[in-house]
């Protein structure tokens, strides 16, 4: 009998029929999201759960005594309960490596955007208020052979160093857990200390996970170090940053600008301070929205599920939930 499973969003035909070939799948195919009753409803029989950033806590696992793994699309994970789930014995799983390269292309676009005001000077055109003798209030900062500083430097972190070093001739630096004297040779990256990082780069991504430990990782006092004409990047999660001393720091001109793919909450409210800055590019949370690497993403997360229904070690078994 193959092992029952639930899938809490529509997913590409080519995925379904993969799971399909391996379990008893049930899904949520409407159009608007399942929500949280229906998910709980769904779970009594279920032993695996494919789903992208629902709350997987004591109270869904009491509705799902059955469950054996949960598949997140997603390479975060925040979502998971770790000590419940480990308590249960309950696997949990991302897609970590599917979507690094599409992630680095969108940093470097934010890096881009803001350092040439991009979107600001695209709207200034639209509204018609472009004239001749404008010249230096189009002027914006150059993004080639800057110092480039990365605070995170796993997967996503490399690939942006990599286009970085190699295509704008930028100096990596870089702090991270632990060494990357991989990441040093090769890129020829410089390990600092997280402070002097922010006293010396250029353009700050930052790209760590969302832990306990990582939550505002950057506020008021790290936003003080930065250089005035700091370009400020984060794809990571919103919570990483102290959002309000963000703002501040924005409208004192503390810092240069900022490009912004995450926030404390999303969506973002209408009327944030965030979206009234002109040195601030607001993206919606976009940094694996292709359709190539969705897909990829999703067949990921299907291969995670059915290597763990059928006792195998799933590749992508997150490192806090590993034997």
């Amino acid at each position: 009998m193959k092992p029952k499973v639930f899938v809490s969003r529509n997913l590409p035909p080519e995925v379904k029929a993969y799971l399909e070939e391996h379990c008893d799948v049930s899904m949520w195919n409407q159009p608007q999201p399942i929500t949280r009753e229906q998910l709980l409803a769904s779970l009594a029989e279920a032993e695996g759960l494919l789903t992208a950033d629902r709350s997987i806590n004591r109270e869904l696992l009491d509705h799902a005594p059955k469950l054996k793994v949960v598949s997140n699309v997603s390479v975060g994970y925040n979502n998971f309960d770790l000590a419940a789930m480990k308590e249960r014995g309950v696997m949990g799983t991302n897609t970590a490596g599917s979507l690094n390269d599409t992630v680095a292309d969108l940093i470097v676009a934010l890096m881009l955007d803001v350092a040439r005001r991009i979107s600001e000077l695209d709207q200034y055109v639209k509204a018609g208020q472009w004239k001749r003798g404008d010249g230096p209030s189009f002027f914006g900062l150059d993004v080639h052979h800057k110092k480039l500083g990365i605070i995170g430097m796993g997967e996503i972190g490399e690939a942006v160093a990599h286009r970085g070093r190699f295509g704008f001739g930028m100096e990596i630096l870089y702090y991270n857990r632990s060494r990357r004297p991989d990441a040093e040779a090769n890129l020829e990256a410089r390990y600092l200390p997280m402070d002097e990082l922010l006293k010396e780069a250029d353009f700050l991504v930052l790209m760590t996970p969302l832990t306990p430990e990582t939550r505002h990782l950057i506020g008021a006092r790290e936003f003080a170090l930065m250089k005035p004409t700091a370009i400020f990047v984060n794809a990571s999660r919103g919570a990483t940053v102290d959002e309000a001393t963000m703002v501040a720091a924005l409208q004192n001109q503390q810092i240069y600008g900022a490009g912004l793919d995450v926030y404390e909450h999303e969506p973002i409210a209408a009327d944030h301070p965030l979206l009234q800055l002109r040195n601030v590019v607001t993206l919606p949370h976009i940094g694996s929205a292709t359709d190539q690497t969705r897909r990829k993403m999703a067949m990921v997360a299907a291969h995670n599920l059915v290597a763990a229904l059928e006792g195998r070690t799933p590749p992508n078994l997150v490192k806090e939930l590993r034997p």
